[in-house]
């Protein structure tokens, strides 16, 4: 699939699995999620805390990592060719299975897993999963994106 592609609701690839080149996460991406959240949570920012705690450091912030997931997964050829026809998120529900370290390298593998036409015929609900895995290949977050996708202009429904 090239840039050029343009993909619509009926087009998507269910149960395929596309995944993302990794990013490291790094001790300024935490500082600074940390000072656009407003989220200084000592398990965050405080070596010192962070080392008494069962995690034995300072762990990124779950929703840093859910937004770097987020933002890798824009970067797949198959997201950019559905962005015409992207109307909108809907949703977005969250495990976070793993803590993820400064130093980590994460990845996602993204797989359509349901598409449901909406009543209006010219747009349908997509169900995404988003699995972020480190570089030993564990699984830190699962989760489940609700998209809202224009059918191919012209189609009708039914």
């Amino acid at each position: 699939m090239n840039h050029g592609d343009r993909l619509y609701f009926e087009d998507l690839p269910l149960d395929k699995t596309f995944v993302t080149s990794g990013r490291t996460i790094t001790e300024a991406d935490l500082v600074a999620f940390a000072g656009l959240s407003g989220d200084f949570n000592s398990l965050h920012v405080d070596e010192a805390f962070a080392a008494s705690t069962p995690f034995g450091g300072r762990i990124a912030h779950g929703l840093l990592v859910l937004s770097v997931a987020s933002g890798l997964s824009t970067r797949l050829p198959v997201l950019h060719a559905l962005q015409p026809a992207l109307l909108g998120m809907t949703d977005v529900t969250c495990r976070w299975l793993a803590p993820t370290r400064i130093g980590d390298t994460v990845r996602v593998e993204l797989t359509f897993t349901d598409a449901q036409l909406t009543r209006s015929g010219t747009r349908g609900r997509v169900t995404e999963r988003r699995v972020v895995l480190n570089q030993d290949n564990v699984t830190v977050i699962d989760s489940q994106w609700t998209l809202l996708v224009a059918t191919r202009p012209g189609a009708t429904a039914g």
